[in-house]
């Protein structure tokens, strides 16, 4: 009885002048994937993920851009309360967190069906996580801190908005909610701009500045909410991830140095006195 819910193979391919010599194979339905098709697929991929975001914060510059008092009077708040409730405000920021990371599933899916494991490829496997955990914590040191100056420089330009890391309640889920967003943060830009978007065009057929300068420009799109001089400071530091995966073939460095970015910007802004960060 359940044998006859399974189409037959030979079924499959039909139409008129379609002859059949035996059962279809796999290989037989397998058919390389075209230039066209990847192109359209890394679209989709940004358009549900960062690419959207770039849009909506060029959206955001404008808006900032026109404002009475100009670009450096205006707010830039990340990690903001979503109720007044705190558990329900808890139930939203967890909720964004996980649907947030989704595009970063359908990438490596989609990863799978090229040659050899998705993991593998992005260098998110767990084989090398000592040198993972040195790379990126020498990589944070490296961007960080020319980071702070470049923030400084663009606050006393006027280029930049005021930057608040974190606006959460003072509760004791703030602080866990924080370093998961900055896991989420890492993870989900990381592997999409820079382990998705880099492999793809490069089997695009690239030339390697262009790709490099893509996912850079990318990066730095998506935080043009917070001013010019943000769109330029991680644009450099897109440039400097991208050559490092280039190199290493592995994104998960990249993730540890941008969680721990992320951690101390959050976290420091959370727990530390606010005029130490007058400056932002």
């Amino acid at each position: 009885m359940c044998d006859r819910l399974i189409p037959s193979r030979r079924a499959v391919p039909s139409g008129p002048g379609v002859r059949h010599s035996g059962p279809v194979t796999v290989d037989e339905l397998t058919r390389p994937v075209s230039r066209r098709t990847l192109g359209t697929e890394t679209l989709l991929v940004l358009g549900l993920s960062l690419g959207q975001s770039a849009i909506y914060a060029i959206v955001s510059l404008l808006a900032k851009l026109t404002a009475a008092g100009g670009l450096s009077k205006q707010t830039a708040a990340l990690n903001t309360s979503q109720s007044a409730r705190p558990y329900l405000d808890l139930t939203y920021q967890l909720v964004g967190i996980f649907f947030a990371l989704l595009p970063v599933l359908l990438a490596v899916h989609l990863l799978a069906r090229d040659p050899g494991d998705p993991a593998r490829t992005l260098g998110l496997d767990l084989r090398r996580p000592g040198s993972d955990l040195a790379r990126g914590a020498g990589l944070a040191a490296l961007i960080g801190l020319p980071g702070l100056a470049l923030f400084w420089v663009a606050a006393q330009l006027g280029v930049n908005a005021t930057l608040v890391p974190a606006a959460l309640p003072h509760l004791w889920w703030a602080v866990p909610v924080l370093i998961l967003a900055a896991v989420q943060n890492a993870v989900l830009e990381e592997v999409i701009v820079v382990g998705y978007l880099v492999t793809r065009l490069w089997q695009l057929r690239w030339r390697l500045p262009a790709v490099i300068a893509a996912s850079a420009l990318l990066r730095g799109s998506y935080h043009l909410y917070q001013g010019f001089g943000a769109f330029l400071g991680n644009a450099v530091m897109g440039v400097v991830f991208s050559l490092v995966f280039l190199r290493t073939r592995r994104v998960a460095p990249l993730i540890v140095a941008h969680t721990l970015l992320d951690v101390v910007a959050f976290v420091g802004y959370a727990l530390l006195p606010k005029d130490w960060f007058s400056w932002l």
